[in-house]
């Protein structure tokens, strides 16, 4: 008898304990509470699901917030496609917005057949390890070592090296998203508006004699381009010619047109990059040699 009574008591401690326990989650639920719109789900399904970071934005759950809130516009979702922002836009009730058009610039354009080597590299074949292994054997310390680690990492299919190992961004798959720029350890990359048609294909620094020694291409801070650009738009800085983009809508043609190397392009559109006519003729199509 004892025993049952033991029995019975504990039983009925324990059931009030739940209880009270019980009544704890609830008042705890309640009080905590945090409402979320469910129109963020419903964004969310209508995106990519790529969260790759091309709006600005940690992921497309971060984006659909934002959206839902009104402080971003559906346009800006660079990976979806023109029915998905619409769907978005009409799901919301708002306008889908217009984005300017961005893609992945190169600041290179040295080849193997206009870019010297001076020794070849022979480890692990990605751009990384090359870096960092006596900086991958070209001559020019600033250019691209052609072995693709952009083109790795593109999701979207935009990249491509030519037969040259230079990295070309197919700008109608090119999303934006920055994963080149990551991947590149001679930071060569960047994302640019399309309507900054003046472009500098190089970073070599060097001075001009020794730049155009390592690669034929290469800016050799001769000026000329600073000149005919016009007041403010372009300057040298560290030997190489640099863009002052804030006045991009003085941009001509013009300061590619003495530029005796092409390093200076102008982006007819955002496929056809075009040299200025002083520009040095390349017809070799095979690999320049080691120098040393």
């Amino acid at each position: 008898m004892e025993s049952l009574t033991n029995l019975l008591i504990a039983s009925g401690f324990m059931l009030a304990l739940g209880v009270l326990l019980a009544l704890a989650l609830a008042i705890a639920n309640r009080k905590l509470f945090v409402y979320e719109d469910p129109r963020i789900g419903e964004v969310e399904n209508l995106l990519p699901k790529s969260n790759c970071g091309a709006c600005g934005q940690a992921g497309c759950r971060a984006f659909a917030e934002k959206a839902v809130l009104g402080e971003i516009l559906a346009a800006q979702c660079t990976v979806s496609s023109d029915d998905q922002r619409e769907a978005i836009a009409r799901f919301l009730g708002v306008d889908a917005g217009a984005v300017e058009k961005r893609v992945a610039r190169l600041a290179c354009g040295g080849g193997t057949h206009v870019a010297y080597l001076r020794a070849r590299y022979a480890g692990l074949q990605t751009c990384r390890a090359a870096a960092v292994t006596g900086g991958g054997g070209k001559e020019c310390a600033w250019g691209c070592l052609g072995l693709g680690d952009c083109v790795s990492v593109c999701e979207f299919g935009a990249l491509h090296l030519d037969q040259h190992g230079l990295p070309q961004v197919d700008p109608e798959k090119c999303t934006a998203c920055g994963d080149c720029v990551d991947a590149c350890p001679k930071v060569l990359f960047s994302i640019q508006p399309v309507s900054h048609k003046l472009w500098v294909a190089c970073k070599n620094r060097a001075d001009g004699d020794v730049a155009e020694a390592a690669c034929e291409v290469a800016c050799t801070a001769c000026g000329r381009c600073v000149i005919d650009a016009g007041p403010d738009l372009m300057r040298l800085e560290n030997n190489l010619a640099v863009i002052d983009y804030s006045n991009n809508a003085q941009a001509t043609r013009a300061a590619i047109d003495r530029c005796p190397t092409g390093a200076i392009v102008w982006y007819e559109n955002p496929k056809l990059s075009i040299k200025g006519s002083a520009a040095k003729k390349i017809l070799r199509q095979q690999s320049l040699p080691v120098l040393h």
